[in-house]
């Protein structure tokens, strides 16, 4: 663990779009951590990146970078093929990481990666910062209390419109697709919300080409008898969705925007009791999701989104691959 005394001092390895909005700006508002270095594949963006955001150091590659024997931690927002390969050059170096979602390319990455984890004494974070935030722990307290009686059903949806089709995160050769990128995101929220190890029952792609999705949809059945659904889509008719609905014998739940509270959220209840509506703090989710890493780092604090949960969450993913009659992504 880092000194209770120093803060967290974390490298961001490349200048995705993502670090400023899920590193950056979070901890300038956290005594605890420091961003303290950056390398990218081309050096310049790396000195931009830096000088924009008031980084110090700025390393020649991400080999070096993860050898600096002044960081604490890395975090780790490249492609999602390439998630694997640098967490688990992190972990060797002996670093602490926050990894971008999806874990990895597949289960059997995240099953090797899970392993590294156990062996090596550190902390690596599946960067589901949504589950950080205040609204998301009060549904979970919701359907504990057994407000809404038994679960029958969960609905969640991830939908964006992503119309550059030359983008990453429609590239086969790394780990690219719908549900990586958008439903890796209604998985967990259905796994939160419902229960964990779904069985999928069924699932339908809308192709991007022949191996990516750019939209997908899933049956799931969870092992207490209630049914699942999640959606997910890059470009369909469903351009922006992101909500999760529960149904019990007594009630209902629905979350608008869980993922991004912070720009607009509501957490309607109908149940026995009445209908009402609770609010939450503006305060970002990434914020949270910071708060959770530097205590975990530095004080040993258990977090939910664990290596262990990663390799659910991935066997889960792949499953909905395998049921829709597309490959599972590989590593880059």
């Amino acid at each position: 663990m880092s000194g209770h005394g120093t803060p967290l001092r974390i490298g961001v390895l490349g200048a995705a779009r993502i670090t400023p909005l899920a590193l950056v700006k979070p901890a300038r508002a956290n005594p605890e951590v420091v961003v303290a270095a950056v390398a990218a594949r081309d050096v310049s963006r790396a000195r931009a990146f830096a000088a924009k955001h008031g980084i110090d150091r700025v390393h020649e590659d991400y080999e070096t970078l993860i050898a600096d024997p002044d960081l604490d931690a890395v975090y780790n927002p490249l492609p999602n093929g390439l998630h694997g390969r640098w967490t688990r050059a992190a972990l060797a170096a002996g670093k602490h990481v926050l990894c971008e979602k999806p874990f990895t390319a597949n289960a059997a990455e995240a099953r090797e990666i899970a392993g590294l984890t156990a062996d090596s004494g550190r902390v690596v974070m599946e960067a589901f910062h949504y589950r950080y935030h205040p609204l998301t722990l009060r549904a979970e307290q919701i359907i504990a209390s057994g407000e809404l009686g038994e679960i029958e059903r969960v609905e969640t949806a991830m939908c964006f419109p992503l119309p550059r089709f030359s983008d990453i995160r429609y590239d086969y050769a790394l780990a690219g697709g719908a549900l990586m990128d958008a439903g890796c995101y209604a998985v967990h929220m259905a796994r939160t919300l419902g229960g964990p190890a779904p069985e999928v029952v069924s699932a339908q792609a809308k192709l991007r080409d022949l191996r990516v999705d750019r939209a997908m949809t899933a049956e799931l059945r969870f092992a207490a008898g209630h049914t699942g659904r999640i959606v997910c889509s890059m470009w369909s008719s469903r351009l922006l969705r992101i909500s999760a609905r529960v149904v019990g014998d007594r009630g209902e739940m629905r979350l608008l925007n869980p993922v991004l509270p912070n720009l607009v959220h509501r957490l309607a209840v109908r149940s026995p009791g009445g209908r009402r509506t609770e609010r939450f703090p503006r305060r970002a989710s990434y914020a949270y999701q910071l708060d959770a890493f530097a205590a975990a780092a530095r004080r040993g604090v258990p977090v939910p989104t664990t290596p262990e949960d990663a390799v659910e969450n991935m066997t889960v993913i792949d499953a909905i691959y395998r049921a829709a009659g597309l490959p599972l992504r590989q590593p880059s």
